[in-house]
């Protein structure tokens, strides 16, 4: 017998906060509820990802306000917020796509988005 899922996000491969050795994403697929050991270690990370952003947030208001601040400070502080921005953006993405769809709103495969049978706008 095959068990199919009913739980569509359950099912959708996950991007990890991590890229591999060649920079491309990498995801998990699993049939767990995300409590599985990979998906707990990616749950910690992103906590830390977070938090360092939050903290570099912090700082870059300091070292703009900061009228000593010299040139390459700043290029080296825009480097680390361009850094701290992509994995923020990551995490979101990754947690928008576990969202569950609602009843009704699901999306044509073939463009991403919804139909306009379903609601969706025509562009």
């Amino acid at each position: 017998m095959i068990y199919e899922s009913r739980d569509v996000a359950a099912t959708r491969p996950r991007l990890l906060p991590w890229s591999n050795l060649d920079g491309n994403p990498c995801y998990l697929v699993t049939d767990d509820s995300g409590t599985g050991r990979v998906s707990r270690l990616a749950d910690e990370i992103e906590a830390v990802q977070l938090g360092m952003a939050d903290d570099l947030l912090g700082h870059a208001v300091d070292l703009l306000g900061d009228t000593r601040a010299t040139a390459p400070q700043l290029r080296y502080l825009a480097a680390c917020l361009a850094e701290a921005l992509h994995d923020v953006h990551r995490i979101a993405r990754s947690r928008g796509a576990r969202l569950p769809v609602p009843h009704g709103d699901e999306e044509d495969p073939a463009a991403g988005r919804p139909s306009p049978s379903e609601g969706g706008r025509p562009r």
